[in-house]
């Protein structure tokens, strides 16, 4: 699910709440009401012509039974006109309806040969559907009482005009109980669908209000959220799926999880067939981001789909690498304070003690002395570095321009040659990284791959380019032995040297500043021997691709 605009929703509804459903519902109700009433209309215009003898009414006068059908029928197209206008209210469109329904069959029944023509029961129609229609005891049973006077008035006319029974006075009667009756049920009818719809419209104001509070759950995720059916359709996502994923899901198009990611397709079917599967750490191929796949079933009536979780491995170890820059924080203002100061003293009373005596023994223990001060010096200087990892100051640098200078420096305090660097640059390659960040990783790599190589010509190799994805990738390779397979895995573990004179401290530090700027360094086994650290950094703003 994309974030897009949402209808806002009352909370907490009422019974006024429902009344735009409710207007809807009785317009569209009076429409098929006028239909039927449309419809009966033309068929009584042609009952006495048409009609007359399968039905055997008796009709006492056939032209005033036509123009009253004739009248009747205008009156319900003036009724379809009102209802499309939406004018006046409906309450008052139905109470014209009903009223012009009694008047028409009234007299229809009078004209049609009275109470014995039972042209009286089409008023139990009308008043059933006027009584759902109004949604009111009081108005439908007014209805009823309307219909009862009008049927009892025709045949009381009728008895003193055109001298019939009064015995039918027995069915004028049963049929006016019969009005009431038709219109208690309609209006007790009307109660339970007034009472049905209220429910369903909270129902679905409750519903409405859960999905978007699920939405916004689901967006505000930093994880990826994909919602999917059982036919592996994607009816959700947020923005952490498409980040990870590399693909945009657009809210109009229902997309399939093969065409976003093959292999989240093939993870699913096999979760599908063996649940316990699901919990699998993996690389995502087009972001190139590690991440934790969880697949949460869905059932209803059976299996419906599942949620897909992308759990971002990189923003939980980021999360932890806060805590530990914390913990860095507080430790290395201390060793600043309670180490370095006596290492200065030791040191320099050494060098003293040194400069009195003449003596060898005494003279190389004293050397020992300096060289483990040395180290622990740079070891605290090391682990310093280490908390400039949350002071970025990132700006955008040209490789090309500054590679070149920092192997001059680097020669420099080395000693060696610049003929051992061989350095390979393409165009336009420019990265978004602290600057001083940059030489500390730099520094580390290329002073690691001088000391293993064999410090002949192009011994050491620099190689800066772009990747199909569009990033900027610098590997430095050397021609030594390289790493052995069983100490890959601790390359970037602190501490970790197979140097006595090492700290253990560069490549670990080399990592965390990478990751600070956020660039990633892994090491590359060379088939020839050696090692190579590739650097890929991350994509630069407003990338002009090599401009």
């Amino acid at each position: 699910m994309r974030d897009s605009p949402s209808p806002t929703v009352p909370t907490f509804p009422n019974s006024q709440a429902a009344d735009p459903l409710s207007q809807e519902s009785r317009w569209r109700s009076l429409s098929l009401f006028n239909l039927y009433r449309l419809i009966l209309g033309g068929v009584l215009m042609l009952v006495p012509s048409l009609f007359g003898e399968i039905f055997t009414l008796n009709v006492h006068n056939q032209r005033w039974f036509f123009w009253v059908s004739v009248f009747y029928t205008l009156m319900v197209g003036v009724s379809v006109l009102a209802t499309v206008l939406r004018k006046p209210r409906p309450t008052v469109q139905l109470a014209f309806q009903i009223g012009a329904d009694i008047a028409a069959i009234t007299f229809l029944t009078y004209f049609g040969g009275g109470i014995q023509s039972n042209l009286g029961m089409l008023l139990l129609v009308s008043l059933a559907l006027g009584g759902m229609i109004a949604r009111g005891g009081r108005i439908t049973l007014l209805f009823a009482a309307l219909a009862s006077i009008a049927i009892l008035l025709e045949h009381s006319y009728a008895v003193l005009a055109r001298d019939a029974t009064t015995a039918q006075f027995l069915q004028a009667g049963i049929l006016s109980t019969s009005y009431f009756a038709v219109a208690w049920l309609a209006h007790t009818l009307s109660k339970y669908a007034v009472a049905s719809e209220r429910l369903a419209f909270l129902r679905g104001v409750d519903l409405t209000n859960m999905a978007e509070a699920n939405r916004l759950m689901i967006q505000d995720m930093p994880d990826g959220v994909l919602v999917v059916d059982e036919r592996g359709t994607v009816r959700q996502s947020n923005p952490g799926a498409e980040r990870m994923l590399g693909y945009t899901f657009l809210p109009s198009e229902p997309v399939k999880l093969a065409d976003c990611s093959p292999l989240l397709e093939a993870l699913f079917a096999a979760w599908r067939q063996n649940k316990a599967l699901g919990h699998e750490v993996l690389r995502l191929p087009v972001s190139n981001q590690m991440a934790r796949i969880r697949f949460l079933p869905v059932e209803r009536e059976g299996f419906w789909g599942a949620v897909i979780v992308l759990e971002d491995i990189q923003r939980a170890q980021e999360q932890a690498q806060q805590v530990k820059l914390a913990a860095l924080g507080r430790l290395t203002a201390n060793i600043a304070h309670e180490v370095r100061n006596p290492l200065s003293s030791i040191s320099y009373a050494t060098e003293l003690l040194k400069e009195g005596g003449q003596d060898p023994a005494k003279d190389r223990l004293l050397q020992i002395i300096l060289d483990n001060t040395s180290r622990l010096n740079r070891i605290v200087q090391d682990v310093m570095q280490v908390n400039r990892r949350d002071r970025v100051q990132a700006e955008r640098l040209d490789l090309g321009m500054r590679l070149p200078s920092f192997l001059e420096n680097l020669c420099q305090v080395e000693g060696v040659s610049l003929d051992v660097f061989r350095l390979e640059i393409s165009d336009g390659c420019q990265v978004h990284f602290d600057r001083g960040h940059l030489e500390q990783v730099l520094w580390n790599l290329c002073r690691n791959a001088l000391r293993y190589s064999q410090k002949q010509t192009e011994s050491v190799n620099i190689r800066v380019a772009r990747s199909d994805d569009g990033r900027v990738t610098l590997d430095i390779s050397d021609d030594g032995k390289g790493v052995l397979p069983e100490a890959v895995q601790k390359l970037f573990e602190p501490f970790n040297t197979t140097d006595a004179g090492g700290t253990g401290l560069g490549l670990y530090i080399a990592r965390e500043l990478c990751e600070a700027n956020g660039a990633r360094i892994e090491y590359l086994p060379v088939e020839q021997g050696g090692a190579c650290f590739r650097i890929s950094f991350g994509m630069p703003m407003n990338d002009e691709r090599g401009g």
